[in-house]
């Protein structure tokens, strides 16, 4: 899990960068709901006083049913200072990040969800001729010949 503390990373573009590529560096799989006790590791960078302190913290155990949330720090643990920075510009910049048309996810047309995860797809048939539809044949509905009168 990657923490990002501080303003600076919102409010300078280089500190924007910058955090674009820590969480590129660092990026591992992503979910959608983190639990508890599957969470082991959290790499947790503060940006204060223009320094940019790096922390990899450890969730300690707890042998009971509700997990304890406790840290203790392990690892590497950084303090960098930002010097010198030449960005690109902003055109090339929305450049390299312009994701390729072969990587976005294509929308599937006709298919929806419901609340509980259930997929329905709609489908598009010609109109049916009714009148050609077999059913069920039963002796009581069936055409007899007309008989002749004398």
């Amino acid at each position: 899990m990657l923490i990002f503390a501080g303003d600076a990373f919102d409010a300078t573009e280089d500190y924007r960068r910058l955090k674009s590529l820590l969480i590129d560096f660092f990026r591992g799989p992503t979910v959608s709901n983190i639990r508890l006790a599957g969470l082991e590791y959290v790499l947790h960078f503060t940006a204060l006083n223009g320094k940019i302190y790096f922390r990899s913290l450890q969730l300690k155990k707890s042998g009971c049913r509700t997990p304890r949330i406790e840290l203790e720090e392990m690892g590497p643990s950084l303090d960098l200072v930002v010097r010198r920075t030449h960005l690109a510009s902003d055109d090339l910049y929305k450049l390299s990040m312009k994701m390729p048309k072969a990587l976005k996810p294509k929308k599937k047309k006709n298919i929806s969800h419901d609340t509980f995860g259930t997929t329905y797809g709609r489908i598009h048939m010609q109109k049916q001729d009714l009148s050609k539809l077999q059913t069920r044949k039963m002796k009581g509905l069936k055409k007899r010949p007309k008989m002749k009168r004398n």
